[in-house]
């Protein structure tokens, strides 16, 4: 019979791991002196404690040394559950690996997308803009199912249509499956339908900025135009507008790195 301590000192766990494994219920004291609370351990145990420590050191959980222990009797059991640990710790690592690629993509395409935004010429100008007939469809969803509302302006008033596609946001806020945006093109002139509205789009003064590259990082030139707006003490008013100078063909989608998207802003002079 060993004290806890001697035990501690021939098997390398400490004390404090050995009180833990006995209430755990994963490594019993042979005996535990009344009153005192003394724990004794045997010689036969130190085999026992020392597959304990290595097992934990390989990253098995105490609900899972405590199931080998109580429900593996020989060293066969042993490998075969060692290797079933083997076998998850390599699943982890791939799924680590994978992730780790992920990252890295992400990495890239977020430092080429700043490095971009700040190599571009483009800077915040301010500009009149002139009112426009339009015929527009409001849609509520996503952003990219804009697509759906250019075809069908499209197909109803290809011949009158004289401009760039624009989508009106009449959001104050990013939303990401109920935006509420407006699918526009300019006419020369037009009838309302039941689904698509001829009107004029009002000009003023605005605030302009061209941004280049994909949709995904439009976020940047938002940032940009929105801090020039408050730096010169303008508000600026919804609907907001993006006119697709360069963009997805209808049958090629291009190279969204040469995307150029102009927002602009109807402004007013801030209180």
């Amino acid at each position: 019979m060993f004290s806890i301590g001697e035990f501690s000192k021939m098997t390398g766990l400490t004390i404090k791991s050995l009180r833990f494994y006995h209430e755990q219920g994963v490594l019993t004291p042979c005996r535990v002196e009344v009153g005192s609370g003394y724990r004794y351990y045997s010689e036969t145990q130190v085999d026992t404690a020392r597959v304990i420590a290595q097992l934990r050191e390989l990253g098995f959980s105490v609900a899972d040394v405590r199931e080998i222990l109580s429900n593996h009797s020989d060293d066969a059991d042993m490998v075969e559950r060692l290797r079933l640990q083997r076998n998850a710790i390599k699943e982890r690592i791939k799924k680590d690996r994978d992730i780790a690629g992920l990252l890295d993509q992400i990495i890239v395409h977020e430092t080429e997308a700043t490095r971009t935004m700040n190599q571009t010429s483009y800077a915040v100008e301010e500009k009149n803009v002139d009112p426009c007939l339009i015929a527009s469809i409001r849609m509520q969803g996503a952003y990219r199912e804009c697509g759906k509302g250019f075809a069908k302006i499209g197909r109803r008033m290809g011949r009158f249509i004289h401009g760039k596609p624009m989508l009106l946001h009449h959001d104050t806020e990013y939303k990401e499956d109920d935006a509420d945006f407006e699918a526009c093109m300019p006419v020369k002139k037009g009838e309302s339908s039941d689904e698509i509205i001829v009107r004029e789009l009002p000009g003023g003064r605005a605030l302009s900025l061209m941004h280049l590259g994909p949709y995904e990082e439009i976020g940047r030139s938002y940032e940009k135009i929105m801090k020039h707006a408050k730096t010169q003490s303008l508000d600026y008013h919804v609907p907001t507008r993006e006119i697709y100078h360069k963009g997805p063909g209808m049958i090629f989608k291009g190279n969204p790195k040469k995307y150029l998207t102009e927002i602009v802003f109807l402004i007013s002079s801030g209180a």
